[in-house]
C-alpha cells in the first residue's frame, strides 16, 4: 500500500524527477495544504522503494526540503512535515489586488436585505422560547421538505434537519454514521474538504472517476460491488468541480447498485439549483430510497454568508443524527432560519438571479481563456465552475505561476484523493465578469511563464500559498 505521501505525489508525476524537483513537489503538496505540519513522511529508504528511485535521491530532496526548513529530521529517527521558521502565511487581506480562485462563490443576492427585514418579526415572535433549535424550524423544514417533492422526491418536515451549512451536515453525518477504518466510494475530481472530513473520520478512499463528459457508471457500479463500501459520497448535479449531471437513469442504476451492496450515499445537492441552460430538470437522488441521504444548503443560491444547511434522510437516520447533534452543536441560528423562511418563499427569483449571474460569469471565463493556446474549456450547463482542460500535466505549475502574478488558483491534484489530476485546474465562474477579465489576464501571463519555461523548478518563494 502506497504512503500517503507517494498517493499525494502521485508517482508517475514524479517518475525520473530529480531531487531538486521532487522537493519542489513536496513542498508545494506542504504549501498547498495536502500534507500537514506535523506529519510523519515515509523514510529515505521506504520512498526510494515505492518511487523506485536510488536512496541518494530521496536523501538529497529531504535534505533541500530540510535545508529550507520544510521537514525536520532526526538521526535515525522520522522526518516529519515542517514550515521555515522564517514563513509567514499570508493573510487574505495582505494583497488586496490579489483574486482568489479557490472560493467559488457568489456575492448575496439582491433578495436578501429585503428578506433579513422581513424575517424579524418572526425572529421576534420566538424571544419566549429557549432559543434552542435542534431540528430547525418546523416552517423552514417544511419548506425545505415542499422544494424535494416539487423536484419529484416526496419529502415530509420530519426526514429533515436544518445544519450549520452543508459541511457541518457532512460531519454530523459521518459522526453519526463513520466506521473507522471502512472503505468510502469518493468521485475524482470531488469537493476537498468532504475528503478531508471523511480522511478525520479514518475512511479508506476508494476514487471513481468523472469528467467534464460525466461519471463511468459502469467503473461505479464494479466498485461498489466489487467493494461493498460503508459509504458514497456523491455530486450528482453540476458536479463539483467538473459541471456534470448525472442522468435519471444512472442515478437509479446505482442508488440500486448501492442499495444491494448496503452502501449508504451521502448525495450533496449544494450546487444542484445552479443551472443555467441544461435544459432538462433531473430527479433528486433521494427518490431512489431510504438509504440516500442528501444535504443541501443555502450558501451557493443565496449567499457563503448564510450558514444553512440541510439533510434530508429517513426517519429511522433522522433519530440518530438528532441523538449524536448535541455531543457537538445544539442546534442552528435562529436569524438565519428566519431569513431562510424567506428566501425559499422566492426561489424562482433567486433561481433566476443565480443564473444571470453564472451566464454572465461562464461568458466571462470563456472570453478570458480564448487565444490560451492548449487550453481547453468544455460546455458548462451550470454549476460554480468550468474544470478546464490544459492539455499538459502542468497544474501545479502553472498555480505556482499564477501566485506571482496576484491569482490564486489550487491545482487540480486539490480535487484527489492521490496526487492525479495535473492535467486540470477549476476555474470559478461565478466572480463578476469584469473581476473575472482580469483573473484571466493574470491567468494568461502566468500561462505564458509556464509554456515559455520561466516557471522553473527551485523558485517556489516561502510565501506561496496555493
Amino acid at each position: 500500500m502506497a504512503s500517503r505521501l507517494v498517493e499525494q505525489l502521485g508517482a508517475a508525476n514524479v517518475a525520473g524527477a530529480t531531487a531538486a524537483a521532487l522537493a519542489e513537489r513536496i513542498r508545494a503538496l506542504i504549501l498547498d495544504g495536502r500534507l500537514t505540519v506535523g506529519e510523519r513522511l515515509p523514510s529515505e529508504r521506504a520512498l526510494a522503494l515505492e518511487l523506485h528511485r536510488s536512496r541518494s535521491t530521496m536523501t538529497r530532496a529531504y535534505g533541500l526540503l530540510e535545508g529550507e526548513g520544510y521537514v525536520t529530521r532526526l538521526h535515525g529517527g522520522s522526518t516529519r512535515v515542517a514550515l521555515p521558521q522564517d514563513y509567514i502565511a499570508p493573510a487574505a487581506t495582505e494583497d488586496e489586488d490579489a483574486i482568489d480562485l479557490s472560493i467559488a462563490s457568489m456575492d448575496s443576492t439582491p433578495g436578501l436585505y429585503d428578506a433579513t427585514v422581513r424575517s424579524l418579526p418572526r425572529l421576534a415572535a420566538m424571544r419566549g422560547t429557549s432559543g434552542y433549535s435542534l431540528r430547525g424550524l418546523p416552517e423552514l423544514r417544511e419548506a425545505v421538505a415542499r422544494r424535494f417533492t416539487q423536484r419529484g422526491a416526496p419529502t415530509s418536515l420530519d426526514e429533515i434537519i436544518i445544519t450549520s451549512g452543508a459541511l457541518n451536515a457532512v460531519n454530523l453525518i459521518l459522526a453519526t454514521m463513520g466506521r473507522r477504518g471502512s472503505q468510502a466510494v469518493v468521485e475524482q475530481p470531488t469537493f476537498p474538504h468532504a475528503l478531508e472530513a471523511l480522511h478525520r473520520h479514518g475512511y479508506r478512499m476508494l476514487p471513481t472517476p468523472v469528467d467534464a463528459d460525466g461519471w463511468d457508471t459502469g467503473h461505479l457500479a464494479e466498485l461498489l460491488l466489487g467493494s461493498r463500501p460503508h459509504l458514497a459520497y456523491l455530486i450528482p448535479d453540476f458536479h463539483n468541480p467538473t459541471g456534470a449531471t448525472l442522468s435519471d437513469h444512472d442515478r437509479s442504476r446505482i442508488a440500486a447498485t448501492a442499495r444491494s451492496t448496503g452502501t449508504h450515499l451521502i448525495v450533496d445537492e449544494t450546487t444542484a439549483e445552479l443551472d443555467i441552460d441544461r435544459g432538462w430538470a433531473p430527479v433528486p437522488m433521494a427518490a431512489f430510497g431510504p438509504h440516500v441521504i442528501t444535504v443541501g444548503s443555502m450558501s451557493k443560491i443565496a449567499w457563503g454568508g448564510m450558514r444553512i444547511g440541510w439533510i434530508r434522510a429517513d426517519r429511522s437516520i433522522v433519530s440518530r443524527l438528532l441523538a449524536t447533534r448535541p455531543s457537538f452543536e445544539l442546534g442552528t441560528a435562529l436569524l438565519e432560519q428566519c431569513i431562510a423562511v424567506e428566501l425559499l418563499a422566492e426561489m424562482p427569483a433567486l433561481t433566476a438571479h443565480v443564473r444571470d449571474r453564472l451566464r454572465a460569469g461562464r461568458s466571462a471565463v470563456e472570453a478570458g481563456l480564448h487565444g490560451m493556446d492548449g487550453i481547453r474549456m468544455p460546455s458548462t450547463s451550470g454549476g460554480l465552475s468550468a474544470w478546464i482542460d490544459l492539455g499538459m500535466p502542468v497544474s501545479t505549475m502553472l498555480s505556482l505561476a499564477a501566485r506571482e502574478h496576484g491569482l490564486i488558483l489550487p491545482p487540480g491534484p486539490r480535487f484527489s484523493t492521490g496526487g492525479v489530476l495535473e492535467r486540470h485546474v477549476r476555474i470559478p465562474i461565478t466572480l463578476p465578469p469584469e473581476r473575472t477579465a482580469d483573473a484571466m489576464e493574470r491567468l494568461r501571463l502566468a500561462w505564458v511563464d509556464v509554456r515559455s519555461g520561466a516557471r522553473r523548478p527551485g523558485e517556489l518563494p516561502h510565501a506561496a500559498v496555493i
